[in-house]
């Protein structure tokens, strides 16, 4: 994740020159009118207030026969707050919100004849003669950047995935495939590749990567950050609209239509969400109301060093409602299938990125922040309680116990975990020179010694292929055959692992640049047989994770793998086994790690049982040299000195071979 932009984007008032904007006369009052219930104020104060979207914000309503904009915004420490837009001149007083006598903070108000598609702000007298403009924090549309404000909408979009919602349970569970295609909207594909303020509209994005994704074979898309956000160059990490989709595309209803589309073709939808941390812009969360409203006030838990930026304070039981809420707002309006929770880990722990002296313990005198805890259990709880078919997957990092463990058994409650682990140790790996591989040879299986903790993803995603990290196909040793070679065999290894996949785009095809939000991909590369081959071998795995129970039916199960051979480090051959629920589906899979191809290598196996080649990272079809293909089954000879069975088969340079057991 980015650090914010060191510069603060300036409060704008209008997309528009004035006289050519329609407004409001300003002699319209405001209307002391209220949606809350005593006991809706009371869950707000607790924390329990999990659909607090339905009251805050702006609601197009009719109130005693009259239309008009109904406003509420919680800001406990502000001694006036105005409705101010296009309407009234963007005059402060004109619309004055009343504050109610609850002490609950919160202000509210109708404003009658105010209508969908009004800009405005609140102006806030805070404390301390602190007056801002902020944009509403539970506004579903703002202006497109550099401008700040919000505006008055209310959704008007008519689903048609109801048979996807019906039978996503069925393709959203642990024991189904689920592989997921990591995008940034902005640079997948751009009008113009290598201009940075090019884009294509959500439809427009939609009509090219729906079919794309499903072309390819992935079960899910993940949509880094879409919540609004001002800085390009935060990536979306760094919010202000959190109840929005970003502007830059479109509308709510356009957004909508996508998820729409990919439900249509049988595709998931996780959003990268960010609970974490926002940025210090003046129209933003920060100070909302002339005091730290949102954030922490103690700097030593309140500010992120890494992402300069400000911690939510989880403690305060309006925050965690805004945050829950938030959750359950995409899943509830936008039908998405889960949700990847970014820097789980820089929330968990009060020391993170920090030292000594730097943060103070919990009053047990440990370094977990139990606010967050607290807040993040409550989340998923939440969540699959409310919500059937969908995921919640921690982006965390740490030995954190029972991340994807239930509450009830002490864990967070999450569905799945990066297994970061696992990238690491695989990358490494991976980028040595084949020649040492057989002195590590336990950093390729040392995963499975912990799978077993956690439901884990296996993620290669955007975070791996910037900051000079360089793109995966430059991690690769040797020349270019042997970098393609390296790679293919890196994905047959990690879509044959147990546990979900991530891939970040651009992987699929051997992106030759660094990632770089502000160009399009390398497109362009595909003409070439290298970077075309790599593509049709990442589909035909992917298509081949979906297809054969044995890769997904067991994923996270100790019956769903088994290693085969590991006995074999000087030639660096492994091999290991997946399993399905029924024994003729066994998948056997022998990977190769060196340049020196393998004749006749003998793989044991545990019966006298007929085997056919189901993959080969090798076809020329790939760009491999297509001389190691095992194009007739072969059948199980009984070893009698060994007292095991065995099968001789043809291994590729860098190459990994699947087999699956013929009934």
């Amino acid at each position: 994740m980015p650090k914010q932009s060191g510069k603060s984007t300036p409060p704008q008032e209008t997309n528009k020159p004035y006289e050519e904007v329609h407004f409001i006369q300003t002699t319209l009052t405001v209307w002391n009118y209220s949606l809350f219930s005593d006991e809706v104020i009371r869950n707000f104060q607790q924390g329990t207030l999990y659909n607090a979207y339905n009251y805050f914000g702006n609601k197009q309503i009719n109130v005693l026969g009259r239309a008009g904009t109904y406003f509420a915004v919680w800001a406990p420490n502000a001694t006036a707050v105005s409705v101010v837009g296009n309407f009234n001149h963007w005059t402060d007083g004109a619309h004055r919100l009343f504050v109610r006598t609850d002490n609950s903070g919160v202000w509210e108000g109708f404003i009658p004849d105010c209508n969908r598609g009004e800009i405005y702000k609140y102006f806030i007298h805070g404390s301390g003669q602190v007056h801002a403009q902020k944009g509403d924090p539970y506004a579903h549309y703002w202006e497109k950047k550099p401008l700040t404000a919000t505006i008055t909408w209310n959704f008007e979009y008519e689903w048609k995935d109801a048979k996807w919602m019906d039978s996503r349970e069925h393709h959203n569970s642990l024991d189904s495939p689920y592989s997921v295609y990591e995008v940034h909207l902005a640079s997948w594909m751009r009008p113009n590749p290598y201009d940075e303020e090019s884009y294509f509209n959500y439809w427009q994005i939609a009509e090219r990567l729906v079919p794309y994704v499903k072309e390819m074979g992935f079960t899910h898309v993940e949509l880094m950050p879409i919540m609004e956000f001002p800085f390009d160059g935060s990536w979306g990490y760094q919010g202000t609209g959190f109840f929005a989709p970003t502007s830059r595309f479109g509308n709510p209803e356009e957004f909508m239509a996508m998820v729409d589309y990919f439900h249509k073709e049988g595709i998931g939808v996780i959003l990268d969400w960010v609970p974490s941390h926002f940025p210090y812009d003046s129209h933003g969360l920060f100070m909302f109301d002339g005091a730290h409203t949102y954030e922490y006030a103690d700097m030593r838990k309140g500010y992120h060093p890494d992402w300069n930026s400000y911690i939510f304070n989880y403690k305060r039981g309006e925050v965690r409602s805004f945050l829950i809420s938030n959750a359950r707002f995409w899943f509830d309006k936008f039908h998405i299938d889960g949700i990847r929770v970014d820097a789980v880990s820089s929330m968990l722990k009060l020391d993170y990125s920090r030292n000594e002296g730097e943060w103070e313990p919990n009053e047990f005198g440990g370094n977990g922040n139990i606010e967050a805890i607290g807040f993040l259990k409550d989340m998923n709880a939440m969540v699959y309680r409310d919500f059937k078919g969908v995921q919640t997957i921690a982006e965390e990092a740490t030995n954190w116990p029972g991340v994807s463990r239930p509450i009830d058994q002490g864990g967070l409650g999450f569905g799945m975990k990066w297994m970061m682990g696992w990238m690491h140790d695989t990358l490494r790996y991976f980028k040595q020179d084949p020649v040492f591989r057989k002195h590590q040879q336990d950093q390729l299986t040392f995963s499975m010694a912990y799978f077993y903790d956690e439901n884990f993803m296996l993620p290669l995603s955007h975070d791996e292929v910037v900051h000079g990290k360089s793109p995966m196909i430059y991690k690769m040793p040797g020349d270019d055959w042997q970098k393609f070679a390296n790679l293919r065999l890196l994905y047959a290894y990690m879509f044959t692992h147990p546990g979900a996949k991530l891939l970040f785009m651009g992987n699929e095809f051997g992106q030759t640049d660094e990632w770089n939000y502000t160009t399009a991909l390398r497109w362009d590369l595909l003409q070439h047989a290298s970077h075309a081959g790599l593509k049709l071998c990442v589909k035909d795995l992917a298509h081949l994770m979906k297809e054969e129970p044995a890769m997904f039916q067991q994923q996270f199960a100790y019956e769903g793998f088994k290693w085969q051979d590991l006995n074999h480090r000087e030639e660096s051959v492994v091999s290991y086994m997946r399993k399905g629920k029924k024994k003729h589906e066994e998948i056997l899979v022998v990977l190769n790690m060196t340049p020196q191809e393998r004749l006749s290598w003998v793989v044991y196996v545990d019966e006298k049982t007929t085997w056919k080649e189901i993959f080969n990272s090798d076809q020329t079809s790939y760009w491999g040299t297509g001389n190691y293909i095992n194009a007739l089954p072969l059948t199980a000879v009984h070893d009698a000195e060994h007292h095991t069975n065995t099968i001789q088969v043809s291994l590729p340079p860098l190459g990994a071979t699947v087999f699956k057991r013929v009934n």
